[in-house]
């Protein structure tokens, strides 16, 4: 049986990746405006990767029988100064989406609810790659000397980032 408080965190994160899914959405209709269609497929793609991952912890809920709430998610940010920006908010996304599942571990671990740690397990692999991926970007940025100004390091990063394999 799964503890309160692990549900409270669950049920946290099942909002919260939902949350993340429309963040990555609302970078993907940004990016469309801009013209950068690669940085749109890019954020597209992770959109719909936040809602798998929202969708796996709902299950997990489900076959525990843990009651689950979806709460009014906040609206996403809609404006950047630029694609570092954007790419900026993301990473720092993803790393408080990294700090959640961590303490849904400590918590888990340390409630001896070794189901929901092993099950949680897969989620701080998944946010390694992504804090990876985030840095491989940004190191990818500082090569080209790309700060978000228009011109050729932008149209490179942006079709860096419509390849980029995540």
């Amino acid at each position: 049986m799964i503890q309160s408080h692990i549900a409270q965190l669950l049920n946290d994160q099942v909002n919260a990746e939902f949350y993340a899914s429309n963040v990555y959405l609302q970078l993907s209709a940004w990016s469309e405006c801009q013209g950068l269609e690669g940085a749109a497929k890019f954020f597209r793609e992770h959109s719909m990767e936040e809602r798998i991952h929202m969708d796996k912890i709902f299950d997990y809920m489900a076959e525990c029988s843990v009651p689950i709430t979806i709460e009014q998610i906040p609206k996403a940010p809609a404006t950047f100064g630029n694609l570092m920006e954007a790419i900026q908010a993301a990473y720092d996304h993803e790393l408080k989406v990294t700090a959640m599942i961590k303490n849904i571990a400590k918590q888990s671990f340390e409630a001896e609810d070794y189901t929901t740690f092993n099950f949680i397990e897969w989620f701080i692999a998944e946010q390694h790659e992504e804090e990876v991926l985030f840095d491989k970007i940004i190191d990818k940025a500082k090569v080209l000397g790309f700060k978000g100004e228009p011109g050729q390091s932008l149209y490179i990063m942006d079709n860096y980032l419509a390849n980029v394999q995540h």
